[in-house]
Parts: C-alpha cells; sequence; structure tokens
C-alpha cells in the first residue's frame, strides 16, 4: 500500500457530436499534489469521473502503475485504490460519524460488529489529518465539517490515488488551509498520491507539486508548479497571453476614491426562515450607502442566500424591516422602479430569466409595459427588439440574434444579458449573488467591471460572494455573516483572509 503513479493516455470521451474531452494524456506521480486547472466546461470532471469509471471513455486508456486497466465501475476504480470526494456531499444525513465512515467501504456484514468496529475507527481517528467525533449526527457538523467528513470516508479505506473535486469550496481560509496542508503531507509521505480540480490559483502555489491545465477538452499544460506563475496558468486557460489572462491579477477597472454617500438600503431586525422552517436569518442589521460596495462574505449556508431573496421579494420576511431612500420596501415592482433597485441573483437563467423567451424579450420584461416601449397597452416589439440590438453590442453578448431564447446562451452571456437589464436607466441599488460563478475570465472581468462603475458613479452595491478573493478585490466594506447572524463589520482595505475566516468559523473576536 503505497502512492500510486496514474497515467491517462490520450483518453477521449463524447456526450454525442460534442467532445467533452479530447485525447488527453496525464502523469500523476507518485506521491505528489497534481492540480487540475480549466475554466467552467474545460472538462475537468468528465476526465477525473472517466478515471474513477463513472464515464466510460471512448478512447484511450487508463494505467495504475504502468499497467493498463479496463474501469468500468467506481466499483473497480475502489478495487485499484482510487477514491474521489465529489463537488456535493454524499454523507447519509441519519447516520452518525462512525456509520457513515464504515458505509463507505461498500461492503458489510448483515451483523455489525460494532465492539471491534468502534475500536478500528478510533484507531484510525487517532491517525487521520482532522478528527470528528464518532458519534456526531452529519446535521450537527458545520459545512466544513461534512467537507472534512467526505474526505475521512475516503482515506478510511486507504487509496492510494485520491481525487477531490473541488475541495474548499464550503471551507474557510483556515480550514481550507489545514485541509490541503494534511493531504500534502499524506502525499508527500507516500501514502497516496493527490489529484485536485480547482479554480484557486492561491492553493495550486501554495499546495501542489505539479498542475496541469485543460482549455475546451484538451491538455494545453502540464509540468512543475515552480515553473508557472498564476498569470502563465490563466493564459493557458484562456489560450490568450495578453490582456484577458492578466486581469486575473491586475484588473482593468479603476476604483475611484469616493466617501459613501447617503444610505440607500436600511436593513433593521430581518428575520427570514429557511426552507426546513429553521431560523436562517436572524436580528439581521445592515446599512448600504450610495457610492460603496458592500461585500457579504460566509461559508455557504449561513443565511446569505435567504437573505438576498427575502431583499428581492423571492422569500417571505419574518419580521423587521427594510427601507430604501428611507421608506419602506418589500420589492414590489413599482418600488423597484421608482426607486431603481435591481438584482443579479445567482443562477440567472432560473431565477431571472424565463428559459423560453427571446433574449430580446428577456431584455425587456422589467420595461415592456412603460412608456414609450408601450403605447395605448399595446407593445413595441420593433422598438424593444431594437434597443435589445443595441445592449447585445454594448454589452457583448454572443447570441444567434435577439430572437433566439435566451436558454440558448451559456452562462456568460446570459448574465451579459441580465446585467444589461438590470444595469438600463441608472440602477442606484444593485443586489447581487455569486455574480461570476462558474463564468469564463473575459465574463468574470467584464462582470466585475460593470459593478465597480455602477459603485463609482454613485450607486449602492450588495454583493454575496463565497469567494473571499472577490469581495476583498471588488467591496469597500465586508461583513462576514454566520449562522444568520452578521457578526463582523470592516473596512475592506483592513481585512485579510485570516481574519475574515476566523469569524466565518464562528472563531473571530
Amino acid at each position: 500500500m503505497h502512492a500510486l503513479q496514474l497515467e491517462t493516455y490520450r483518453l477521449t470521451k463524447r456526450f454525442g457530436s460534442f467532445t467533452a474531452m479530447d485525447a488527453v494524456s496525464l502523469t500523476v506521480r507518485p506521491g505528489t499534489v497534481h492540480a487540475l486547472l480549466g475554466e467552467n466546461g474545460a472538462g475537468k470532471s468528465t476526465l477525473v469521473k472517466a478515471i474513477v469509471g463513472y464515464h466510460r471513455p471512448d478512447e484511450g486508456a487508463v494505467m495504475v502503475d504502468g499497467r493498463e486497466h479496463d474501469i468500468s465501475s467506481p466499483i473497480v476504480a475502489r478495487d485499484l485504490g482510487l477514491g474521489m470526494v465529489y463537488q456535493h456531499f454524499t454523507v447519509v444525513p441519519g447516520m452518525s460519524v462512525a456509520e457513515n465512515l464504515l458505509l463507505a467501504r461498500g461492503k458489510l456484514p448483515m451483523i455489525v460488529n460494532w465492539k471491534a468496529a468502534r475500536a478500528e475507527l478510533q484507531a484510525f481517528m487517532e491517525t487521520a489529518p482532522f478528527k470528528l467525533p464518532l458519534d456526531a449526527l452529519p446535521g450537527e457538523l458545520s459545512a466544513g465539517e461534512k467537507q472534512k467528513l467526505e474526505i475521512l470516508k475516503q482515506l478510511f479505506l486507504k487509496p492510494r490515488l485520491l481525487i477531490l473535486d473541488e475541495p474548499t469550496s464550503v471551507l474557510t481560509p483556515q480550514e481550507a488551509d489545514e485541509v490541503l496542508g494534511a493531504l500534502r503531507d499524506q502525499a508527500h509521505a507516500m501514502n497516496c498520491s493527490v489529484l485536485m480540480i480547482t479554480h484557486k490559483f492561491r492553493e495550486v502555489m501554495a499546495y501542489a507539486d505539479d498542475v496541469s491545465v485543460l482549455r475546451k477538452g484538451a491538455l494545453v499544460a502540464t509540468g512543475a508548479v515552480a515553473d508557472h506563475t498564476p498569470d502563465s496558468l490563466a493564459a493557458a486557460m484562456v489560450g490568450d497571453s495578453g490582456a484577458v489572462a492578466s486581469s486575473v491579477t491586475q484588473p482593468k477597472w479603476v476604483r475611484e476614491a469616493r466617501t459613501p454617500g447617503e444610505v440607500k438600503m436600511a436593513i433593521q431586525g430581518l428575520h427570514v426562515m429557511g426552507d426546513r422552517g429553521e431560523p436562517a436569518v436572524r436580528e439581521l442589521a445592515l446599512d448600504v450607502r450610495r457610492g460603496e460596495i458592500v461585500g457579504i462574505a460566509g461559508v455557504s449556508g449561513n443565511g446569505q442566500r435567504e437573505l438576498m431573496q427575502a431583499l428581492v421579494g423571492q422569500r417571505t420576511r419574518l419580521a423587521g424591516r427594510v427601507t430604501v431612500d428611507g421608506e419602506a420596501f418589500l420589492a414590489r415592482r413599482a418600488e423597484n422602479r421608482a426607486r431603481k433597485v435591481r438584482s443579479l441573483p445567482e443562477e440567472p437563467l432560473g431565477n431571472a430569466c424565463v428559459g423560453n423567451l427571446s433574449v430580446a424579450q428577456n431584455m425587456a420584461l422589467r420595461s415592456f409595459d412603460e412608456v414609450p416601449w408601450a403605447r395605448g397597452g399595446v407593445v413595441r416589439w420593433g422598438a424593444l427588439r431594437e434597443r435589445a440590438r443595441a445592449w447585445i453590442a454594448e454589452y457583448g453578448v454572443k447570441t444567434q440574434g435577439e430572437r433566439a431564447p435566451i436558454r440558448t446562451l451559456s452562462g456568460g452571456n446570459v448574465q451579459r444579458t441580465v446585467l444589461a437589464r438590470e444595469l438600463a436607466g441608472d440602477a442606484e441599488l444593485l443586489l447581487v449573488s455569486n455574480p461570476v460563478f462558474g463564468l469564463d475570465f473575459a465574463a468574470v472581468a467584464e462582470i466585475h467591471g460593470r459593478l465597480m462603475a455602477a459603485r463609482n458613479r454613485g450607486a449602492a452595491v450588495l454583493l454575496v460572494s463565497e469567494d473571499l478573493d472577490e469581495l476583498l478585490a471588488l467591496a469597500d466594506r465586508i461583513v462576514v455573516m454566520s449562522e444568520g447572524r452578521i457578526v463582523h463589520d470592516v473596512a475592506a482595505a483592513q481585512a485579510t483572509r485570516q481574519s475574515l475566516g476566523a469569524f466565518m468559523g464562528g472563531k473571530g473576536h
């Protein structure tokens, strides 16, 4: 039992006429951490799922320690010593940590000898890189602890190669450093090799030995991390060594020096319930002023989603008061118009668009019944399509035309479409949730630039993001939400990843 060498030879996977993975030849050296980078849709998940038998490749081979193997299912992969931690939790909520660990084996006797099993589990936990109470239920664990349980489930099986898909997406910075540091130590001790999908350059530079980059399903770069920089990796990811790639570390937009103005939105004593009837937002109070971006940080699941849904009218407010320009605000359409409130929600295709309607119709959703776009109850669709064509050109929306159904657009172009609509008429308050999740660098740079431009001209922006680097770059002020409450409020210039992470994890003071 030792760290293995993994190789793929010209691995190819097609879905119909679409080639998701094109002749990828990759080597993971034994006892190393190998990072896998690529934009959304570049083929990263397809590659690792083909390695562990979740997808059957159409061509090519997978080799373990130099020998080719037909990995026809995840069970075959597990028998070869390949383990994978998926992006979404797979723990069984009603079972304890101990039961989840045993269940990971897949093969259990009809009657479990719990005395022997518990002794084995306690011995494992004593040597594990992080500890969890064996009798705890997943519902009692934080998101970070659940992620650690997912990793422990695989380590309990003593894998020779561990694959992780975005392992730090629900972790605080401190937890991310703890987990990645422990996995690096496991690899360097030759206990297992590690292949890690990530989109965070900081993690690659700090914890990986080797890195490979996929672009449009093809392997475009691979080698030692020491031979790369964030800019060179970004250039490989986007296929551009110029301005788009360098915008990762040197954004084009400029933050104008200005003092925040009057309070645009005030939230007082807000209570909101979650999907299962539990309190999600508790006694929340927050002001957002004109000419500032207020960022909301927090580990996923601490009330950020419910807060933004309550502010834009998608979720009932149990108690509290929200005012805009000093007047009560219930997010009704007339109020949004009068006070120039706009929103850019997470997953806009599902939350801010009608998929079967055209790009032009979606761009018109806020104004189709207003003068001059409607007269005498008749909508002037010709004029609205003309305006849509102008916005498509201004915002760089890639579409077959303004009549194309918006569901046919890529994620970045849906975002650009919604942004064009929401910024129309000089919006004075923007409510924004994870605006660039899963988007390419060009779309990220575009959307960040538009948000900063709105702030620079005096708009108030409330920005929820699970990416601390995004908040530190864009926000003027950052607040941290934990268990539905704001537990920290600091000027962004005085904030650090470590200090924010402490409050996100409930350990700040």
